[in-house]
């Protein structure tokens, strides 16, 4: 695929002035949220096929919260889009008007994560054509049954000019990150995130980098701890693990410790069974060297295991975490 002419498409698309216009935008979130329901067992399957997550789970979380966020959008637009008054300054005289007026930018690329490959993919999308923008996504090759099925039917609802969705792995996204971007969306690890941000400053490209981070729980003595427990096991194991916002570790009192573990196990038990092995609930590793890392990190940790640990099997992909 050229990508400097498909660039230009956007860009002459663009310039047309035909997303200033609001009905413009709006249609285009319709299409957007139509492609997203109308597709979106296939979507469930793909991501079960990828990280082998349950897809009611995914239904709830990738898909309907894809459709809540492009309702949000719309319900939102005209207020959002609409000039601000904002208040005189000395250098203004009184016979003038003071506006912010939101222009859109322009051509946006967005560069998908692998862990949430659906939701991840719509919300970016529908936040830049509510914004007035086209946009090329490149989804992540690792969740590559998203990625073919995102391809696939994304070219039925949109013309190229509109969204466009780009397959390929570092040589595809290098010579994506050659050409001239408005605004470029990148979510995943720090040293990509440092190639994107080197990319978009030949061009002074604004960039917004979603790069992960710590997440620290903190349960204090006079806490819910039942409420707690069940909330640090439906997050910290969904997906296993693999969240980009998953409590990281727990800071609590030795008064509160032993009672948070017992119920951690307890709900552990409850929403994966006994065998998390064979629960449909429990996820797996995205890949092999995806399970080879944490497998490491966790080889190396001296930290004592209160429940469960060394459940591993590589073939499956299968990590229970401790």
């Amino acid at each position: 695929m050229d990508f400097g002419k498909l660039v230009a498409v956007q860009r002459e698309y663009f310039n047309s002035g035909a997303t200033k216009n609001l009905a413009t935008r709006k249609e285009h979130l319709n299409t957007l949220k139509k492609c997203c329901s109308e597709n979106a067992d296939k979507i469930c399957e793909a991501i079960h096929k990828d990280l082998r997550r349950n897809p009611a789970i995914t239904k709830q979380m990738e898909i309907y919260g894809s459709i809540g966020e492009i309702d949000y959008l719309l319900a939102h637009l005209d207020e959002w889009a609409a000039p601000q008054k904002v208040a005189h300054t000395p250098a203004i005289t009184d016979g003038d008007i003071p506006l912010i007026v939101k222009d859109p930018l322009g051509v946006v690329l967005i560069i998908g994560p692998w862990n949430y490959p659906a939701v991840l993919f719509f919300r970016p999308v529908a936040a830049a054509l509510a914004a007035g923008n086209t946009a090329i996504v490149k989804p992540s090759e690792i969740a590559s049954h998203t990625s073919n099925v995102l391809a696939d039917i994304v070219p039925k609802y949109f013309d190229k000019k509109v969204v466009a969705v780009v397959e390929g792995a570092v040589d595809e996204t290098t010579a994506l990150l050659k050409e001239r971007f408005d605004h470029i969306l990148y979510t995943g690890a720090p040293p990509v995130g440092k190639i994107v941000m080197a990319a978009a400053a030949k061009h002074l490209t604004p960039v917004t980098l979603e790069l992960g981070g710590k997440c620290p729980v903190v349960v204090a003595d006079d806490a819910d701890v039942q409420l707690a427990a069940k909330k640090l096991a439906s997050t910290k194991w969904l997906n296993c693990g693999q969240t980009c916002i998953a409590p990281d570790y727990v800071l609590t009192s030795s008064k509160v410790k032993g009672k948070l573990v017992e119920e951690l196990k307890k709900c552990i038990e409850e929403n994966f069974s006994k065998d998390p092995k064979a629960s449909p609930m429990y996820s797996r590793m995205v890949n092999q060297r995806h399970f080879d890392r944490v497998k490491g990190v966790l080889d190396k940790s001296a930290g004592q295991v209160l429940y469960k640990g060394g459940e591993y099997d590589r073939n499956d992909v299968f990590i229970l975490l401790p």
